[in-house]
């Protein structure tokens, strides 16, 4: 039984992982204990930011390595509702096309 529990742990967690929406830029930096991002910026090895586009990056030896930090809806009525983006809470909010006073109901998100 506790061999069954813990694989339906192992399971959920690498679902929750793979859905996780990251991505990695390479240290083909020549400067070494720091890293370059996309927008040229130099950081410090070991450093943590959050980006405008709403990703929190690490720099380490590797490279960079960004996830968006934004729960996406994935689960809703796309033909009657459309999701919008809130850059300043990093949030999306689904709402009907037709009103978009009124939200819809989403089944689904993906981190």
């Amino acid at each position: 039984m506790n061999a069954l529990l813990g694989s339906l742990v192992v399971l959920a967690t690498l679902a929750t992982s793979c859905n996780a929406q990251c991505y990695i830029i390479s240290n083909q930096n020549s400067t070494p204990n720091k890293c370059k991002d996309l927008n040229g910026v130099i950081h410090p090895l070991n450093s943590k930011w959050k980006t405008e586009n709403c990703e929190e990056c690490t720099c380490d030896q590797g490279g960079i390595y960004c996830c968006n930090t934004a729960a996406v809806p994935v689960d809703y009525d796309t033909n009657k509702c459309q999701i919008i983006f809130n850059k300043e809470t990093c949030t999306y909010t689904v709402v009907e096309q037709e009103d978009p006073g009124k939200t819809c109901a989403v089944s689904g998100w993906v981190l």
